[in-house]
């Protein structure tokens, strides 16, 4: 089957999106984005099973080809996507009953899909480059939904750093295109041998540079300030996404570039990977930091998203095959976790609209299902047994112990440790104050009740988060062919 197949996933949500703008009625909104949705999951999983690609289908000026191409990591990534895109558009088609402009909501919503789908599915970096922009054009409005002067100075921020970071990775695309035997990812690198000897320093250097450029979107130090300035004002059902998905572009974005462009052979050893590496552990230990002393809670879960999405980035940085299992599995567990604290969070101030750590006292009287919601995705987001995220931590501290690299591995068990408890620190007095407060606290008064679409939607996830740590082999036909893919060529 032709490539051009491929262009069905992406094209699907185009459409939907493209149909809000038409659509009035909230029963027949409800059913095209649902609709909609489980079609994407379905059409992805099928058409990425069937249909390799890799022709080009178009060319951008003389020898930029756009091509789509899929393998087991794109797979992993999209159906994370398509499964949880779909979830939170569950929470979503009830939460934004009580919101304004809840067509303009669901049609950017469902064309975003779209552009992650293209980068998903990209075969060489010009086509991720062209879709990652997309991406966050189409994702600005729904930050800035609300149209408030906050939401308008967010919606600015994560524009502007993502165009920044985009910026330096197009910067060093320019010069590296001519390094390379073949434009189209390859596990283990396409960095043509003869045309990169004596160059080797310009290329370490371009690597760093696309490292820092794709890490904006990832939240990795130093442009992730646009995370707790664009989640705190976005709507929780983007906030959930944008934390627990757009992220991961930004991870995958780097992933293809350390291990599908240039190689672990090329980078082991050298320091530009000791410098990604840093870069890493900073912002582990500097999110959870900043999580831990802020007292919005949507701000507080933004700068969690900073410290753990960088566990990923650690995982993809110690090029170890152990280590990207590792990685891998975070990706998953974080993004379902994420996404379930968001929605937890979301519920809880839709109920009774207090925003503030200290506001929440008492909520679990008002919200119990919410709340025990919140209660299990923090646990996975810890890494206490049995959840995933016990798991993945297990792998990453372990690969890096075993990566050859032993100061890094030592640095990374000391760092995780410490954010583990900075993690419990600034999530299970949120807890624990909303379902014991001190004596004498009333529980806030509620607003709105909350709905079956909403409470089932947090606990489904969060039940998730246990169920993937209890049976981890379940996301084995996920998991493993992407690491069949690259294991082999890690240390």
């Amino acid at each position: 089957m032709s490539g051009a197949w491929l262009l069905v996933p992406i094209l699907l949500p185009v459409a939907g999106g493209l149909s809000m703008l038409r659509i009035r009625s909230s029963r027949l909104r409800r059913a095209v984005t649902l609709g909609v949705l489980s079609a994407q999951a379905v059409l992805f999983a099928l058409l990425t099973f069937l249909v390799e690609g890799g022709e080009p289908l178009l060319y951008l000026g003389v020898d930029l080809p756009v091509r789509l191409h899929s393998d087991g990591v794109g797979r992993l990534f999209g159906l994370l996507v398509c499964l949880l895109w779909l979830a939170a558009a569950v929470y979503a088609l009830d939460y934004m009953e009580h919101k304004e402009n809840r067509a303009r909501f669901f049609g950017f919503y469902l064309v975003s899909l779209g552009a992650l789908m293209g980068i998903c599915l990209a075969g060489n970096l010009i086509t991720m480059y062209l879709f990652y922009e997309m991406m966050t054009m189409l994702t600005v409005p729904l930050v800035i939904h609300t149209q408030e002067k906050r939401a308008i100075a967010a919606g600015i921020k994560y524009l502007g750093f993502s165009v920044l970071g985009a910026g330096l990775s197009l910067f060093s695309f320019f010069f590296l295109r001519r390094y390379w035997a073949d434009d189209l990812f390859a596990p283990g690198g396409i960095l043509n041998p003869a045309a990169t000897a004596g160059h080797e320093q310009l290329l370490l250097v371009l690597y760093l540079l696309m490292m820092i450029g794709f890490g904006a979107k990832a939240g990795m130090f130093p442009l992730f300030t646009w995370l707790p300035a664009a989640h705190p004002v976005a709507p929780s059902p983007a906030s959930a996404v944008l934390s627990g998905l757009i992220t991961k572009m930004g991870v995958l974005a780097i992933l293809r570039v350390t291990w599908f462009v240039y190689g672990p052979e090329l980078l082991a050893g050298t320091w530009a990977q000791n410098a990604a590496l840093a870069l890493a552990l900073v912002t582990v230990f500097v999110g959870s930091m900043l999580a831990y002393k802020e007292r919005v809670l949507k701000r507080r879960l933004a700068y969690s998203t900073v410290s753990q999405v960088s566990y990923i980035l650690f995982g993809i940085f110690l090029l170890d095959g152990t280590a990207l299992k590792g990685a891998l599995l975070q990706l998953v567990f974080h993004a379902v976790a994420k996404n379930a604290l968001f929605l937890a969070a979301g519920a809880m101030i839709l109920a009774v609209g207090q925003t503030r750590v200290e506001g929440l006292r008492g909520v679990g009287a008002r919200t119990p299902a919410a709340l025990a919601g919140f209660a299990l995705a923090a646990l996975s987001l810890i890494g206490i047994p049995p959840t995933g995220g016990f798991l993945s931590k297990w792998y990453l501290v372990q690969g890096g112990l075993d990566a050859g690299l032993s100061g890094w591995g030592y640095a990374g068990l000391a760092v995780l440790m410490v954010s583990a408890l900075l993690t419990a620190g600034y999530l299970l007095p949120v807890v624990l104050a909303g379902f014991f407060p001190q004596e004498g606290v009333q529980p806030p008064q509620q607003e709105c009740p909350l709905s079956a679409g909403i409470n089932g939607t947090v606990l489904l996830l969060a039940a998730l988060t246990v169920a993937l740590g209890l049976f981890p082999g379940l996301l084995d036909p996920l998991v493993e062919p992407a690491l069949a893919l690259l294991a082999p060529f890690g240390s």
